[in-house]
């Protein structure tokens, strides 16, 4: 398979202000997600500054930003906020806080108001089938679905997420998103499951042109690669 023939949509999944640009200038990055955790490993040191600076670079493109609180009651207040700073923002809600209470009532009461919602953190079938229920009709969403951490546990993510991607259809307007991309071979599982959305870290969309690569061509292109480093270090087995 070749970059071309991909269905599903590719998002670029991370807080690196200078890197997003630069996926914004190729073109076939069709949306940005950002988390806590990947703004941390940035140095992102302002929350609001960095999200309008992201807006303003990139103002025509689905952005996702998450919301930090962990109580219900601040995260609606921070929703709101995040979702006043354009038009193409989606308010990232985990799916539970860290008492492992729902946000389902949450996620109601903000579809309700209208907000572009990307639930986050889901993990099983129940997760996306209360998630897809709880948004109003008419609105935009997302359900991402942490494929990545599923298979991280030794659990085949596909049939998950083949059904994902049918939850996701009985409610226009909401997509279904592969999250946690390990390798770009998941690109092609997300695919072949017939799933809307995958985000890619910047080190993985850098791998992008290997795929549909002939083997015995990227083989050789191994051995060039062991040859040129051998050189460079400047060592000598035999004496």
């Amino acid at each position: 398979m070749k970059f071309e023939d991909l269905k599903v949509t590719l998002y670029a999944d991370g807080a690196d202000i200078e890197g997003m640009k630069e996926e914004y200038r190729k073109g076939y990055v069709k949306g940005f997600t950002t988390n806590p955790t990947l703004m941390k490993k940035a140095g992102v040191t302002d929350y609001v500054q960095f999200a309008r600076e992201v807006v303003k670079e990139i103002p025509d493109l689905p952005l996702s930003f998450e919301v930090f609180a962990d109580d219900f009651a601040t995260m609606e207040m921070e929703a709101k906020e995040i979702a006043s700073l354009g038009d193409n923002v989606y308010v990232k809600i985990p799916i539970t806080n860290t008492a492992d209470e729902s946000s389902i009532p949450l996620i109601k009461k903000l579809s309700a108001a209208g907000l572009k919602l990307n639930v986050t953190a889901i993990l099983t079938l129940e997760q996306v089938e209360q998630t897809v229920a709880a948004f109003a009709p008419g609105t935009q969403n997302i359900v991402s679905v942490f494929a990545g951490r599923i298979m991280d546990t030794g659990v085949d993510a596909m049939p998950i997420m083949k059904k994902t991607a049918e939850l996701c259809r009985t409610k226009p307007g909401t997509l279904s998103l592969w999250a946690s991309c390990r390798e770009v071979y998941n690109i092609v599982q997300a695919d072949q499951c017939g799933t809307d959305i995958i985000t890619v870290t910047n080190n993985l969309l850098a791998k992008l042109p290997n795929l549909g690569k002939d083997l015995k061509q990227l083989s050789l292109e191994t051995v060039q690669m062991f040859a040129s480093d051998s050189k460079a270090l400047g060592f000598s087995i035999l004496k």
